[in-house]
């Protein structure tokens, strides 16, 4: 079969040494031990810090030395191949990355798949699904970027598919580029138009990296406009070719070392990453890179980490479903020392699957020998895949074996029975068939204030308007200020302000309390300045509408408050005074309004997501109920704020009573699912409780 290249044109050679052709100079082609060291360096890194080994509190860096590993392998093979031919075979490099990387993540996408399916709670099975297909589909860091930054999903538990969002970054830069490589290198093989090429490719994602991790660390983290900067620097030292004295080369490789060690020591989930930070993990893998090439690979060319290197894809592959996945399998918490054991069982799989299917589907020469033929097997095993998961996808996965026989009582909450439901709930035997809203639609079950976009999100620092609910023509305003934890009280608020006549405005922000406090956020990785925005501005659009009522309310959490340097505090004194100050000057600003002002204090947290441990529960509810003692954040805290209001004039209402006995939080009222996810209230409950909203709003 005749294979398909792209010719770049020769230029006349020039005996000048400085002018000579960037292919052409000298390079060791062979097997570098000190970059199959590298490899386990950077896999050892990222699962002991997957495993929660504090000592690499930064250890997600070994991703960053991937990629720079994968731009220096890809683009000297690249050179190598138009040096020796003045071609690159755009169909020979895809086969080759088929058969490399696709078998193995093939295997491991699959079986995580069906392991979800048999072991993890059912309701998370259609978003696995769905992960399986993006990642088939090498679109997995998109969808982790857009998820990250959509508050609703703020809670939900990790993927244990996440992982292969670096492997999409790969697959999208393998993509464009042999193609950029190739345009670049046609216009002149000579060293001074090819390496500023990619300089210009590395400096403009370098910025925008810089610029978006300040701006938004989840896009940051997982964009490949983002990331390409990192493969373009191996490209670049691939493209160099730099030869030191084997002494400064010896220096230059264990100082490279060093800085990847280091950033792995001193980094945290906290840094802002990737930034200006990802330059030290990076120029450190480029440092040993360079020093590599002309020195003996010392400590990295140990025999044991030659092992770990070699096995390094597939145990980056399995590590994270097997600590995901596994402890569900076991009926084991997770914890370290579990994870580390996993980790060695997934260090296993990775043996038998290097030996059984990545070495040999590589080696396989009918393929090998036939470029098109193995890039056909590779689009059709893709394919096939993605149709598989996207079947899966649309079937009732994760929702079929939710229903039990059992039939509660349809439930209202009149405010003399509430406290009988409550109690009844606690005892609740199984999860109703008749469960409203049922278990797979839970999440779903919100105001309808989101669809409305009368809810700003984490980057938003507008004040939604005009959001205006209730009676709109009624005479008297009432406003709803806070974060999601006053939206979820919408359907209950709009409920009375419609029986009223009430014109009711909502004015939340997700994520955003309406306490005066500056905090860290944790999804944006630096201090909430958009909410400080958002919060200054509420202000004189609230004295505009002159309302007669404000009813205030927010997550008594609230997030880590953070001192004038934007870093989080951790002395809980201060940040219970931080609190308390902040609703002060709230409380205060909303009562120079001349309304009168609410405080309706949080509803009760539940120790995870309701409606998937229902799911896991069905025959037992009571397993996912949460004692009243330990289901209020910060109770100390609560109470000195609550009197701290009063003082001022605030009207309190505490809505415990509405959850809880004096022992316990049920989850399921009657026929009723009290949460959406750990903490929100369902829309169904909330309007369930207008009765007694309303009674204490008069």
């Amino acid at each position: 079969m005749t294979v398909t290249r792209f010719t770049v044109p020769r230029p006349a050679r020039r005996a000048a040494a400085g002018n000579a052709p960037v292919a052409a100079r000298p390079r060791r082609t062979g097997y570098r031990r000190d970059i199959e060291g590298l490899r386990a360096v950077a896999v050892l890194l990222v699962v002991l810090y997957h495993c929660g080994v504090s000592l690499f509190g930064g250890g997600y860096v070994g991703v960053d030395v991937f990629f720079v590993i994968s731009g220096f392998l890809i683009t000297g093979l690249l050179l190598r191949e138009v040096s020796a031919t003045g071609t690159i075979s755009i169909a020979g490099f895809y086969a080759r990355r088929f058969l490399r990387l696709l078998p193995a993540a093939a295997l491991v996408t699959a079986v995580t798949v069906a392991a979800a399916i048999a072991w993890l709670p059912p309701l998370r099975s259609p978003q696995i699904v769905l992960d399986g297909l993006f990642g088939t589909l090498y679109g997995l860091n998109y969808r982790m970027a857009a998820a990250g930054t959509e508050y609703l999903n703020a809670d939900a538990a990790p993927s244990p598919l996440q992982h292969f969002w670096s492997l999409a970054v790969e697959e999208q830069f393998y993509l464009v580029w042999p193609l950029v490589l190739l345009g670049a290198y046609a216009l002149g093989r000579r060293r001074r138009v090819l390496a500023p090429a990619i300089a210009v490719v590395v400096l403009v994602s370098f910025a925008v990296s810089v610029w978006q991790t300040g701006a938004n660390s989840t896009w940051a983290y997982f964009g490949l406009h983002t990331r390409a900067w990192e493969l373009g620097v191996g490209a670049l030292v691939a493209v160099l070719g730099l030869r030191l004295p084997r002494r400064a080369a010896t220096l230059l490789g264990g100082a490279g070392l060093a800085a990847v060690l280091l950033a792995a020591v001193l980094f945290t989930a906290r840094t802002p990453f990737p930034g200006y930070a990802a330059l030290l993990p990076v120029a450190g893998a480029a440092a040993v890179l360079i020093g590599g090439a002309s020195a003996p690979s010392g400590l990295l060319g140990e025999p044991v980490l030659q092992a770990v290197g070699r096995l390094s894809y597939s145990w980056y592959l399995w590590h994270w479903p097997f600590l995901m996945i596994g402890p569900y399998a076991l009926g084991v918490a997770p914890g370290r020392t579990v994870h580390l054991l996993l980790a060695g069982a997934a260090l296993v799989a990775a043996a038998l699957t290097y030996g059984l299917v990545e070495n040999p589907v590589r080696h396989w020469a009918a393929l090998r020998s036939r470029p098109w033929r193995a890039v056909g097997a590779g689009l059709l095993v893709t394919a096939l895949a993605a149709a598989g998961y996207a079947v899966l996808g649309a079937s009732d996965v994760g929702r079929a074996g939710l229903g039990t026989g059992y039939l509660a009582p349809a439930a209202s909450a009149p405010p003399d029975g509430l406290a009988r439901l409550l109690a009844d709930g606690v005892r609740t035997p199984a999860v109703p068939a008749n469960l409203t809203p049922p278990l797979a639609e839970a999440a779903a079950d919100r105001a309808r204030l989101y669809a409305d976009g009368c809810s700003g999100g984490f980057t938003d620092a507008e004040v939604k308007r005009p959001c205006v609910y209730g009676d709109p023509a009624g005479a008297e305003t009432v406003v709803l200020f806070g974060d999601s934890h006053a939206a979820h009280w919408f359907p209950a608020l709009d409920a009375v302000a419609r029986e009223r006549g009430w014109r009711l405005v909502v004015v939340t922000k997700s994520a955003c309390s309406a306490a005066s406090v500056r905090i860290f956020q944790a999804k944006l990785n630096r201090p909430y300045n958009e909410c400080v925005v958002w919060r200054e501005s509420v202000w004189g659009y609230l004295a505009s509408l002159r309302p007669s009522r404000i009813v205030l309310a927010s997550a008594a959490g609230g997030g880590a408050v953070v001192d004038d340097s934007g870093a989080p505090v951790t002395d809980p004194g201060y940040a219970d005074r931080t609190w308390i100050d902040g609703w002060v000057r709230s409380a205060g600003k909303v009562a120079a309004t001349g309304a009168r002002v609410y405080l309706l204090e949080d509803t009760p947290y539940q120790a995870g997501d309701t409606a998937e441990c229902l799911s896991v529960h069905l025959r037992d509810p009571r397993a996912c109920v949460v004692d009243a003692g330990s289901a209020l954040p910060y109770p100390e805290r609560r109470r000195a704020i609550a009197a701290a209001l009063r003082a001022r004039g605030v009207t309190v209402v505490d809505p415990l009573p509405w959850f809880c006995t004096r022992q316990a939080c049920p989850v399921i009222v009657g026929n009723i699912l009290v949460y959406r996810d750990a903490s929100h209230v369902t829309a169904t409950y909330a309007r369930t409780l207008a009765p007694m909203l309303g009674a204490a709003l008069r």
